[in-house]
């Protein structure tokens, strides 16, 4: 079988892999869809991001759907056939932090398409996959294009779950690509009463409004765009910052209420935090990282129609034609969302 390894900035390779039959627990996957995420893109600009780099060649994605072609001893639940949405996270179960009850900590953690550890972990960008049963949700009802999106939708339920209480909330989402989009999704079925997003980018902010957003700024174009919600010590209980960028984390902090919260998803580096306004506001400040039950809540969240993912899946293109793929999902001005097709 074909998978879709990267072995340095710029060098993505469509070469063979070995195909494996599932053991106990396990099923065997015919993938179908697999989106493209930032740190995908991380792999293939810059081979790598922060101190984590590609120390020997690995399959990219996370993202995945696939359909069960075979099922390992002991397998309950599932069936041939089905159309499942595979979890990226495995946990070890054992360590420390997953007995504390925080398996997206987990110490030994095997996550699909990661470098961190060495040897790194392999991704599910493939042709043929097996995964362990626990991982597979289904998802009947979805495409495989919806279901594929259940990963980075478990990533924004899960900052949200951190933000608390929404209902009747005002919240603001900085950074309005797919896992901000996501936000604003989360945050207004979690009962936000307004949600006020920005963005450097006008696509990013039409597609925000498509997705539910009550009021979009351009802080490329208008710089000071925030600076009304600033007055009385701020306007938000909640802001959800999704770019990275320390501009907008500083935007957050000074537009939150007393005693706001904020939740950290964006990811570029460290970032100085202006402390003299966290503490004299009372802001809770939380990172935010990965998931884990939120994945299952987010196919049955697609399957009720209480969540669309729909317009956010711009463009797919087949795993032979990966190199236009990557570069389409590198050019905002025209991709949200890119997909490949097994």
């Amino acid at each position: 079988m074909k998978a879709l390894f990267a072995h340095g900035a710029h060098d993505l390779r469509l070469e063979d892999c070995n195909a494996v039959a599932p053991g106990p627990g396990e099923v065997a996957l015919r993938m179908r869809r697999g989106g493209i995420c930032g740190s995908d893109l991380h792999y293939y600009h810059n081979g790598g991001f922060g101190t984590v780099k590609l120390r020997e060649p690995m399959i990219l994605g996370h993202e995945v759907a696939g359909e069960i072609t075979a099922l390992g001893d002991g397998v309950e639940g599932l069936a041939v056939g089905d159309l499942v949405a595979v979890s990226p996270s495995r946990p070890c179960a054992g360590c420390t932090e997953c007995l504390r009850g925080l398996p997206n900590q987990c110490l030994n953690m095997r996550f699909y398409g990661s470098a961190m550890p060495f040897p790194h972990i392999q991704g599910a960008f493939r042709e043929e996959l097996v995964a362990m049963a626990s991982q597979c949700v289904p998802a009947a009802g979805l495409s495989a294009a919806e279901a594929a999106m259940a990963e980075p939708l478990a990533v924004c339920l899960h900052a949200t779950r951190l933000a608390g209480d929404l209902l009747g909330k005002r919240v603001l989402v900085t950074g309005c690509g797919p896992i901000g989009q996501l936000c604003i999704l989360a945050a207004r079925r979690a009962g936000a009463g307004e949600i006020v997003a920005t963005d450097i980018a006008g696509p990013a902010l039409e597609a925000a409004r498509t997705s539910g957003a009550d009021v979009t700024l351009n802080t490329a174009e208008s710089p000071e765009a925030l600076t009304p919600y600033t007055e009385n010590k701020g306007s938000f209980d909640a802001a959800l910052e999704c770019s990275g960028a320390p501009q907008a984390l500083a935007a957050c902090i000074s537009t939150l209420r007393p005693r706001g919260t904020l939740v950290q998803l964006g990811l570029s580096g460290d970032m100085a935090v202006p402390m003299m306004q966290v503490t004299a506001k009372e802001i809770t400040l939380k990172g935010s990282f990965r998931f884990h039950e939120e994945f299952a809540v987010g196919v049955t969240l697609m399957q009720k129609g209480l969540i669309n993912v729909t317009s956010l899946i711009t463009h797919s293109f087949s795993l032979a034609d990966y190199a236009e793929a990557f570069t389409m999902a590198s050019d905002k001005s025209r991709a949200m969302k890119v997909q490949l097709e097994f």
